[in-house]
């Protein structure tokens, strides 16, 4: 009952894992655009950050979005420094699994983003997201700019009256300024890519967000 506890609650910073002074390795090579791996946001590009449940299938939803540059699983949010997966999954580092995505406006808005994020999980299961339990599996938005912060809360506002209408309950996702981003192991990169009949415990309310549909 303890162990479940702690994976149910947000571990404070004076708890958490030490971690590392290093970044962990990962792959030189995104398994689905062919390109080196990179977590620069070259000129005329621009970066978001979203946290959906476990982040095999939230990446596959965006790399599979036109528009999209780079696609990077990682973990964010918490307190401990180059995490690896195990400490994440234990609990006690307080942070979530996340994509990072680097877009370019002029194909993909950040309110088509936004879209694929409210539609593509269920945001209303605190700290899990369908079987998947544990504080790693909340839903989160992190802001790069105060406009992307007025979006997201702007979208969460409007979507929330079609869930509670759909039976579902209230929005738990966390709204904040974007943390430190760091990558995640080699094997979990694209890894739907490589294992094409791989697990995916996220899906959607089938409820569909109103931004920018005039509702």
């Amino acid at each position: 009952m303890l162990f479940q506890r702690q994976k149910s609650e947000l571990i404070a910073k004076d708890a958490a894992l030490p971690g590392r002074d290093t970044p962990i390795s990962t792959a030189e090579t995104h398994h689905v655009f062919g390109t080196p791996l990179s977590n620069d946001v070259p000129e005329d590009m621009e970066e978001a950050m979203f946290g959906m449940g476990c982040f095999w299938g939230v990446e596959r939803m965006f790399w599979q979005t036109p528009g999209v540059h780079m696609t990077l699983v990682g973990y964010a949010g918490g307190h401990t420094p180059n995490p690896t997966y195990d400490e994440v999954c234990s609990g006690r580092t307080g942070h979530n699994e996340v994509v990072r995505v680097i877009y370019d406006p002029s194909v993909v808005t950040y309110d088509d983003l936004l879209r694929v994020f409210w539609e593509g999980h269920d945001p209303t299961q605190g700290m899990r997201q369908g079987n998947d339990r544990g504080t790693q599996y909340r839903s989160g938005i992190y802001a790069y700019s105060n406009a992307q912060m007025q979006a997201a809360k702007a979208a969460s506002e409007a979507f929330a009256p079609r869930l509670r209408d759909a039976g579902y309950g209230e929005i738990t996702t966390e709204i904040v300024d974007a943390p430190a981003f760091y990558v995640a192991e080699e094997y979990h990169q694209q890894y739907l890519s490589k294992n094409p009949r791989g697990y995916c415990g996220i899906g959607g309310t089938g409820v569909t967000c109103p931004i920018g549909v005039g509702a």
